[in-house]
């Protein structure tokens, strides 16, 4: 065995004492999942508070970055970039309705590039095994996209929360598959 095998096979040895861990981790996910899922609005308000504060971080990062900059215009460029990501951060925190209906419209118009992008990939690799699954998820996700801007903004009280429900629901399934395999 290589030199790269056995430092797997030693890394995947050492996790595997941990299953419990992992099992533990996605029982919370689950629980917090099932929380979020029990007040969508709740759960929406929380992860643009989330956005903005990743936001006014990086602002922060920004600015103190153009400080260490040698020329003027870089400077002026990160400074600018980064008193507009605070900017957005601190309006999260301000008004997060508001910021949930135009996070939930990014979502919408992400999701119907994303899905016509992914279409589009798909149909050009006719031939190849597997493009119509390719294809199908492309359309699926641009129907999303356009359900949810069909729905806007009256729906951004609760599609943000709604992703955010299903992703710790599934991340916590994933731990707990993990820790359960790790165990045998």
């Amino acid at each position: 065995m290589t030199l790269h095998g056995d430092t797997l096979k030693t890394a995947i040895e050492q996790t595997r004492t941990k299953w419990g861990w992992f099992v533990a981790l996605g029982v919370l996910l689950l629980i917090f999942g099932g929380i979020a899922f029990g007040n969508l609005f709740i759960a929406t308000v929380a992860s643009v508070y989330v956005v903005g504060w990743l936001m006014l971080m990086a602002g922060v990062i920004e600015i103190v970055h153009a400080f260490g900059v040698k020329t003027w215009s870089r400077f002026f460029y990160w400074l600018l970039s980064g008193l507009l990501y605070a900017i957005a951060g601190f309006f999260a925190f301000d008004n997060p309705l508001l910021a949930s209906a135009v996070l939930t419209f990014l979502l919408a118009i992400a999701l119907v590039a994303s899905g016509v992008l992914r279409a589009w990939v798909g149909y050009s690799h006719r031939p190849e095994r597997g493009w119509g699954w390719i294809v199908a998820a492309g359309v699926i996700s641009a129907l999303a996209g356009l359900i949810i801007a069909m729905g806007w903004p009256v729906n951004s009280l609760w599609v943000l929360g709604l992703f955010l429900a299903i992703d710790l629901i599934f991340q916590g399934w994933t731990f707990i598959a993990v820790g359960l395999a790790l165990k045998k």
